[in-house]
């Protein structure tokens, strides 16, 4: 016969199995670079925050997943997908042929293209023009592609910089005549530098790009659940709502 206290122990074990779930939900961790504003940055409270990031929050709440966010430099980013360290990229990455060979992309969530950044007296013209004079880029972005197949991969010409805004600020210093870069990232500094005696120029020649979310090459599943997150938010008015919150209308 049971005595009053294994019957006791008993019911508890069952209440346990009761209220535990069989496994754990798993958590992606999230890659991305926080000195790409208005897409990725962190605030005063040290919080990663950004166009990017609420896209990828609400991609994840539709999709019925849960992500982890991780400020990581960009350059290196990308191999922390093949070493299992990251799940996912998220960080205004634009889906190139090149990049595909190496990783999959979610669809696109997001439309850009390049724009020249210079000063405001500059006779500049377009992105020809940049031929033979000192060019800023982001190391490693669709801006330091274009610049190479202009210039030569290995122009002494091309100045590399760990994000966007220090190659600005490089222009501002008089360090280079000119900056290719994502058009979000130039406007927004822009805009929050009013008395920075900037202008933008807009060359024909720059072809559409689309932002996605990358995965490790083969990771189908999380494409799936991704590519899910994405058609729902658009479907529902919560992706205007961000883009609005950003970019206006």
């Amino acid at each position: 016969m049971f005595s009053k206290k294994n019957i006791i122990l008993l019911l508890a074990s069952a209440a346990t199995l009761l209220v535990t779930p069989a496994y754990a939900a798993k958590v992606y961790q999230v890659a991305t670079d926080a000195a790409y504003a208005p897409f990725e940055s962190v605030n005063d409270k040290k919080e990663i925050v950004g166009f990017d990031m609420d896209v990828i929050k609400a991609v994840a709440a539709k999709a019925g997943i849960e992500v982890q966010l991780h400020n990581t430099p960009w350059e290196g980013i990308f191999a922390t997908l093949s070493s299992g360290d990251r799940d996912l990229v998220a960080s205004s990455v634009t889906i190139t042929p090149e990049r595909k060979l190496s990783m999959d992309f979610s669809d696109p969530y997001f439309e850009a293209k390049q724009l020249i950044a210079v000063g405001k007296k500059s006779t500049l013209t377009n992105f020809a023009s940049l031929k033979g004079k000192k060019v800023g880029v982001q190391t490693g972005t669709t801006g330091d592609e274009i610049v190479q197949k202009l210039m030569g991969k290995t122009s002494p010409n091309i100045k590399r910089f760990e994000s966007t805004p220090l190659a600005i600020k490089e222009l501002l210093n008089g360090g280079v005549d000119a900056v290719v870069a994502d058009n979000g990232v130039v406007i927004n500094f822009i805009a929050n530098n009013k008395s920075s005696s900037l202008k933008t120029i807009d060359d024909a020649t720059f072809a559409k790009e689309f932002y996605g979310f990358a995965v490790k090459k083969g990771n189908k599943d999380l494409v799936e659940k991704l590519n899910k997150g994405i058609a729902a938010i658009k479907a529902d008015g919560t992706y205007d709502k961000i883009h609005k919150k950003y970019f206006g209308n």
